[in-house]
C-alpha cells in the first residue's frame, strides 16, 4: 500500500502533479472563504436585524436563497452555469474569473457560509440583554459606538459555539470542490483509487486527513470558548 501510495506521489499531503497537495488546497479554500464570509456576515447580521425592512428583507432574501438550496447545485451553477451567459463571456474580467474552478469553487463557498453565518450573528445580536444597550445609551454611546463597542462584541463571544460547528460543516463542504475539477483532498482520493483500484485506502486516507483536521480546529474552538466564555460559565466552575 505505501509502495503505490508513494508512486503517485501521496498528493494529499505534497505536491506532485499538483499546483498544491490536496490538504493545502483544502485548507486555503477554507480558510479564504471562512475569513470573507465572516467579515461580509458582521454587517448583514446588523442589516439582518435592523426594523426597516427596505434594509432587512434584501438580507433575509439572501440568506433564504443560499441556505435553501445545496452547495452543490449552488457550485454547479457558478461553474458551468454562468459562464454561459454572453454578458459573462463578453466582460473579460469576467470571463476570467468564471473559467476558472478556484474561483467559482470560492464564489460558492464564501456566499454559502456568509449566509449562515450571517443568520447565527443575527440571532445572537437579537439576544442581547436590553439592559447592556440601555446602559450604553444612559453613558452617551452613539449607535456606532453602541454596535462596534458593546452589541457586536458581545454577540460574537454568544454565537462562537454554533460558529464553530459552521467552520467544521465549511471543511466538509469543501470536498465539493472536486466538481470544479478543484485538486482537493477528496479530488486528490479520487485520482489515487482511479489510478490504483484502491478505493478503502484512497477513501479512507482522506476520510482520516478530515477528522483530524476536524479536530484541530474543534481544539481552537474549545480554546478560544473557555477563554471569550468564562463569564458564561456556572460560578461554581469558576470558582
Amino acid at each position: 500500500m505505501i509502495d503505490i501510495l508513494q508512486q503517485y506521489g501521496i498528493a494529499f499531503l505534497w505536491t506532485d502533479g499538483y499546483k498544491w497537495s490536496g490538504v493545502a488546497v483544502t485548507l486555503w479554500l477554507l480558510v479564504i472563504s471562512v475569513s470573507i464570509g465572516f467579515c461580509i456576515s458582521i454587517p448583514l447580521s446588523v442589516a439582518r436585524v435592523s426594523k426597516y425592512k427596505v434594509i432587512s428583507v434584501p438580507v433575509w432574501i439572501f440568506s433564504y436563497v443560499f441556505r435553501g438550496t445545496p452547495l452543490y447545485v449552488q457550485l454547479l451553477i457558478f461553474y458551468t452555469g454562468v459562464y454561459t451567459l454572453d454578458f459573462v463571456r463578453a466582460s473579460e474580467f469576467l470571463n476570467w474569473f468564471f473559467r476558472s474552478g478556484y474561483n467559482c469553487t470560492l464564489l460558492a463557498l464564501v456566499l454559502n457560509t456568509c449566509a449562515y453565518t450571517t443568520e447565527i450573528f443575527a440571532g445572537s445580536i437579537r439576544e442581547t440583554k436590553a439592559g447592556e444597550v440601555e446602559a450604553a445609551r444612559a453613558y452617551g454611546f452613539s449607535t456606532w459606538s453602541m454596535y462596534t463597542k458593546i452589541i457586536i462584541p458581545s454577540a460574537l463571544r454568544r454565537a462562537m459555539p454554533a460558529y464553530s460547528n459552521e467552520v467544521i460543516m465549511m471543511l466538509h463542504s469543501t470536498s465539493l470542490a472536486f466538481a470544479a475539477t478543484v485538486p482537493d483532498i477528496l479530488k486528490v482520493a479520487r485520482d489515487v483509487n482511479a489510478a490504483t483500484y484502491m478505493p478503502f485506502h484512497a477513501f479512507g486516507i482522506a476520510a482520516v486527513i478530515y477528522l483530524m483536521i476536524s479536530l484541530i480546529l474543534i481544539s481552537l474552538f474549545k480554546r478560544a470558548e473557555k477563554r471569550w466564555l468564562k463569564h458564561l460559565a456556572p460560578s461554581s466552575q469558576n470558582a
